[in-house]
């Protein structure tokens, strides 16, 4: 690479990460709750009849890419009911409406953005008592129904048939609390990243207008970091990362540093509980279930070239001395100075205790 053209990847880069900090914030405090308060009691389940159909509740988001401009796919039944809330700050009441109706079935229109809040809206109406859950994928990035196997043109239809006839597979996402907070909501989603993850998914955006979408978004994006870290000063927010404690378990045991950089920043931190990522990506080498978390330190040149392997699961020896770390936890702390992305959207700097919620069964082919 020529001088100039490193100048501007560089100035490319900060351009985005500029962007990126100037996301919208998504506030704890402005987390919708559940007119009903706390988490529902286990309730008893009705008996279904031979033959009858499964009581469907349908959220759907006709902001999700998937919907633009066009209806919903399937007419009104008096066993489905559709709700369209025009805001997060309308999600409790419809789903408040589906726990009063006993709905075995929720399907959930749209993308990892609009999975996340139904979750977290729901989390205070169902408790560890979900129904049965099935996703369309309507979204930008559809992350989920990657891991779940669901096909990208998915009806309707065909999750009320697989209620019945489809697999199921069960999944515990991702629970974020705020600590020092007394009475502070939590989030569920399933990926979590922090530090060049923040500037990625503003990448990730900019891929979207491009006309990428899903797993070509995520390796378009994957292919821009690998390049920055490979030419980019230490500067780079790309390099540079966030200003982050990481506690380990219960005892908050701090993650390992392998020395390179500043110890008290970290490139890179990326959290799932999805076995399954799209383009293929395997960060989290032979750990394969649970909540796994993947590390950089601000890394050498010389051992950000191993880094394509790495994401597509290949072991190397010494990682943690080259600044890559790989850990399976329970739940893990986050003390950051900076925002962090839960899929897809900013949450504000503090200290925060990652788990996993409920386990959730999820409805696919």
């Amino acid at each position: 690479m020529r001088p100039c053209d490193a100048l501007t990847l560089e100035k490319a880069s900060k351009r985005a990460y500029m962007a990126a900090m100037a996301m919208p914030i998504y506030e704890f405090a402005q987390l919708p709750v559940s007119p009903g308060g706390a988490a529902s009691t286990r309730r008893e389940r009705r008996a279904r009849q031979p033959g009858e159909a499964p009581r469907v509740g349908v959220i759907y988001n006709p902001r999700s890419h998937g919907n633009q401009g066009a209806d919903f796919d399937c007419g009104i039944s008096p066993h489905v009911h559709i709700a369209q809330p025009g805001d997060r700050a309308q999600l409790p009441l419809a789903l408040e409406e589906f726990a009063a109706a006993d709905i075995d079935l929720l399907v959930i229109n749209g993308g990892d953005g609009t999975v996340r809040d139904v979750l977290t809206c729901g989390a205070s109406i169902f408790g560890e008592d979900w129904p049965a859950i099935a996703v369309l994928p309507k979204g930008k990035t559809n992350a989920l129904t990657v891991d779940l196997g669901v096909p990208s043109d998915w009806t309707l239809q065909h999750a009320i048939d697989a209620y019945a006839g489809g697999a199921r597979i069960h999944r515990r996402p991702i629970e974020v609390t705020p600590l020092g907070e007394q009475g502070a909501s939590r989030v569920l989603g399933f990926i979590l990243g922090a530090g060049a993850f923040a500037t990625a998914t503003q990448a990730g955006q900019s891929a979207h207008r491009l006309g990428a979408f899903n797993a070509m978004a995520v390796g378009v994006t994957t292919l821009w970091a690998v390049a920055q870290w490979l030419f980019a000063s230490r500067d780079n927010p790309w390099r540079r990362g966030a200003r982050m404690a990481i506690g380990l378990g219960s005892n908050e045991a701090p993650l390992a540093h392998s020395g390179q950089g500043d110890p008290d920043w970290r490139q890179l931190l990326f959290a799932t509980t999805l076995e399954t990522l799209p383009a293929g990506i395997t960060p989290f080498g032979r750990l394969k279930r649970g909540l796994r978390v993947a590390v950089l330190d601000q890394m050498r040149r010389r051992s950000t070239l191993v880094l394509p392997a790495v994401m597509r699961g290949r072991t190397f020896a010494n990682l943690r001395e080259r600044g890559i770390h790989q850990v399976a936890t329970p739940h893990f702390t986050l003390d950051i100075a900076d925002q962090f992305i839960l899929d897809g959207e900013a949450f504000p700097k503090g200290k925060y205790r990652i788990g996993q919620g409920p386990t959730l069964e999820f409805v696919t082919v």
